[in-house]
């Protein structure tokens, strides 16, 4: 008995269209960005995950304590276990690094949120409310702007002592100035739309005409300038401690690393190594302003609506 083959599949538009399409998750969506981003973008991603994960697990991974001076000073490299040897007090140069990771990071993040909750959210008023508030708070941000943010900062500091608390406040007060220009430029355009006035002739609040109507259609240009805050702040806190007015001893900071072991750059000529020694904390400084800027121009690309195959 001969079997009769099967019938060839044929195309059907009508069962295409019927047929059950499951919507991607979250997670799929986003692995599905990542894997367009370019070379950069991943190389910024690794850095900045590099980081995170060693200021977060600083305690384990340091081989000695943050402020453990029980060492003879200025140790070569690979002398007595210390990798990159001793500083001038005799505290071991790695330990420091990975320590300068946490405090440093830390701060600058704090700092930085705190910056963008000040500033976003009186800029978002600003924008809201376009009367004498605006009037005042935009005059008030432009005399601000026009001192220098660093001598400003190093006069406050001077006054109100380098306490971690203070130059927190500080900076963050300083750096929301630029991220309220930001948001006031940015969401004068979308409150005039018509769905942000639909909200407000349905009586809803201005809390929730920001959170709801205004913000999310902002978020993009804040991402972006979020991360280009978090390098300025960084640098800040960085540029302060090499000033002596920053994070203050015994407590690991780059910026306090790089003056400390300034001297050792003019001994490079007898030993090459030493003389890299301040310049390991100022290599970790410019690789994560690199990484992050790296990231900041891949989102803005994404969010921008340019396409590669244009």
């Amino acid at each position: 008995m001969t079997q009769t083959p099967d019938p060839p599949e044929t195309y059907s538009a009508t069962a295409e269209v019927g047929a059950v399409r499951r919507r991607r998750s979250r997670r799929e969506r986003v692995w599905m960005v990542l894997k367009k981003a370019p070379p950069t973008a991943w190389f910024g991603m690794i850095v900045v995950f590099l980081y995170f994960f060693v200021a977060i697990f600083a305690p384990w991974l340091a081989p000695y304590g943050e402020a453990d001076s029980s060492f003879p000073a200025y140790l070569p490299w690979g002398e007595g276990g210390h990798v990159f040897g001793t500083d001038q007090i005799g505290r071991d140069i790695l330990s420091r690094l990975i320590y300068g990771a946490r405090n440093t990071m830390g701060i600058a993040l704090v700092t930085t949120l705190l910056a963008f909750a000040i500033g976003g959210g009186l800029g978002l008023i600003a924008a809201i409310n376009r009367s004498w508030l605006d009037q005042l708070l935009s005059r008030s941000v432009d005399v601000l702007m026009a001192i220098p943010s660093l001598i400003f900062a190093l006069m406050l500091l001077s006054i109100f002592g380098s306490t971690i608390s203070s130059l927190i406040l500080i900076i963050a007060v300083l750096d929301s100035t630029r991220v309220f220009r930001l948001t006031r430029s940015v969401a004068v355009n979308v409150v005039v739309m018509d769905y942000v006035e639909a909200a407000r002739l349905r009586g809803e609040g201005l809390g929730w005409i920001m959170r709801r109507e205004i913000l999310p259609n902002i978020m993009p240009p804040l991402v972006a300038e979020f991360g280009l805050r978090f390098c300025f702040v960084f640098l800040t806190i960085a540029a302060l401690s090499f000033l002596g007015v920053g994070i203050q001893p015994p407590t690991a900071d780059w910026g306090s690393m790089v003056r400390d072991n300034a001297s050792l750059i003019q001994f490079a000529k007898y030993d090459l190594k030493a003389g890299l020694t301040p310049l390991l904390p100022a290599a970790a400084i410019a690789l994560l302003t690199v990484a992050v800027n790296f990231i900041v121009d891949w989102f803005l690309h994404q969010t921008s609506g340019l396409r590669d195959d244009l």
